[in-house]
């Protein structure tokens, strides 16, 4: 346990800023709330020693507003695996035991702040306090939380409020207006369906070698990327599973996972996606010393849509203003729209994450502080003022706007709902090497892809390879798994 002791330098400008919150913050409170006290807080997010970036991001202005409450952070994290020190065949500690064992110890934290994918775990073994009676009581305000984090907190809680968060980052459909007006067609809009997407990427698609543009892409990496890992934006909402919860079985060989192996083919050949190309020529597109962008598709104008991250705008906004500077450059006119979704899942999109959840621990022995302190950082006035940042998107909607003048539909990244969570994080902490599995689909898909076998096939072999891996996971955790891997690669052809 870490006791944090600061000292906070405050310019005029923050003061400014800051001194809204702490009149906010006491206005009203009890006759008692001057008397000293200590909040503790736990996290297994990963800060380790950085307390710095931590107390910016969280700690620092509740500090200053409530100056009776000293804040203790508690880092389940084991620095020395963090920053590396590694001895061969060191077991890494599991940081969600660790954090389980610190929520129930002795000494046990008030608040615990935790990843989204272990958010249904913790709430499972009901280590957490449910907040809706607290958000009733107080009346606070959760209408102007973006539907991404607030319906993905309720279906973490299965429909009931365990945790919120301040702030996350989201992705968005861009599209390039200018090649949608040359090819006489019309934008994307919001709530497209994917078939509607990819019907839009063949009438945009043209050209050929070195001159060609591609409808959609999944990434705006260079080539598309690895498609394997692309899709899986398209399939989160279907919820196909790899392997059953417990790790033990594969559960690739069905109809509904070939129907999407055997559909991605088909798109891929109809050249809706980019061409999967040859790795040395991959490479040399990529640092194409006469690009300056050329490791990404759409801003090298070789992609008409494609899947981009809020955190990504600042850079094509630079390169926008700054066109002058970079030869062979053309400024981009672009907006975006929402992640296309299944019709069966609608307005369901993939690739949003939380920053910064936080829930109250059941055996909290200051809990009316810790609904205080997550009331505060979950509040309108530190919204406000953090939505500041250009790179990061804060929960509450009316502090959603495009930085630096631009204009662009900044509602296209929070008007979705996170896919559902497939909590695998258990099963790849027991089993370090179960990517591995992983790894066998990802070469069959490629084999799909170019024709060498059908999606079916595939699947099957995927499905046989991987239990045997599996199972000698279970039998032998320390054996080497290099004999299967060169199974797996013996592909029949046709």
């Amino acid at each position: 346990m870490i006791n944090m002791t600061r000292k906070v330098i405050v310019t005029t400008l923050t003061l400014a800023l800051m001194a809204p919150l702490a009149v906010a913050c006491t206005k009203g409170e009890k006759a008692d709330d001057n008397q000293e006290r200590v909040l503790k807080i736990a996290t297994n997010m990963g800060y380790g020693g950085n307390y710095e970036y931590f107390t910016q991001q969280f700690t620092e202005i509740f500090e200053f507003a409530n100056p009776n409450i000293k804040l203790e952070i508690i880092s389940t994290m084991d620095e020395k695996f963090m920053n590396g020190n590694i001895q061969p065949g060191e077991k890494m500690p599991d940081p969600m035991e660790k954090l389980k064992e610190v929520m129930q110890g002795d000494n046990p934290p008030d608040v615990v702040m935790l990843g989204y994918e272990q958010l249904p775990e913790i709430i499972e073994s009901n280590l957490l306090l449910q907040l809706d009676s607290r958000i009733t009581k107080d009346k606070f305000d959760t209408t102007g939380i973006v539907p991404a984090v607030i319906e993905g907190m309720k279906n973490a809680g299965g429909g009931k409020l365990y945790a919120l968060a301040p702030t996350f980052s989201s992705s968005a459909l861009i599209y390039n207006k200018k090649m949608f007006q040359d090819a006489g067609v019309d934008y994307p809009k919001d709530g497209m369906t994917w078939d509607e997407t990819f019907d839009l990427s063949k009438r945009l698609a043209k050209g050929e070698g070195d001159k060609r543009i591609n409808g959609f892409s999944f990434t705006t990496q260079a080539q598309g990327g690895d498609l394997f890992y692309g899709m899986q934006m398209y399939t989160a909402p279907l919820q196909l599973k790899m392997f059953d919860d417990a790790g033990e079985k594969m559960t690739v060989d069905t109809d509904q996972w070939e129907k999407v192996w055997a559909k991605m083919a088909q798109l891929q050949k109809d050249n809706v996606f980019p061409a999967v190309a040859d790795p040395q020529k991959q490479m040399n597109q990529r640092f194409d010393q006469n690009n300056p962008f050329a490791y990404d598709d759409f801003m090298s104008g070789r992609l008409a849509m494609g899947i981009l991250n809020y955190g990504q705008i600042q850079q094509l906004t630079n390169a926008n203003k700054n066109a002058a500077n970079y030869k062979g450059f053309t400024p981009i006119d672009w907006d975006v729209v929402t992640i296309p979704s299944h019709p069966e899942a609608k307005g369901v999109g993939g690739s949003i994450y939380m920053n910064g959840i936080m829930g109250i621990n059941a055996k909290s022995q200051n809990p009316d502080d810790a609904w205080k302190f997550i009331k505060f950082i979950n509040g309108d006035e530190w919204a406000k003022l953090k939505s500041r940042s250009q790179n990061m998107l804060v929960a509450r909607s009316k502090y959603l706007k495009p930085t630096e003048g631009l204009d662009f539909h900044m509602e296209a990244f929070y008007n979705v709902t996170p896919a559902p969570i497939e909590d695998n994080s258990k099963i790849y902490r027991n089993n370090p090497n179960i990517y591995q599995v992983q790894e066998i689909g990802r070469k069959l898909f490629a084999d799909v892809l170019q024709g060498k076998i059908t999606a079916r096939e595939a699947l099957k072999k995927w499905q046989t390879d991987g239990d045997a891996m599996l199972k000698q996971m279970k039998e032998n955790p320390g054996a080497p798994l290099q004999p299967m891997m060169n199974q797996a690669q013996a592909v029949p052809a046709g």
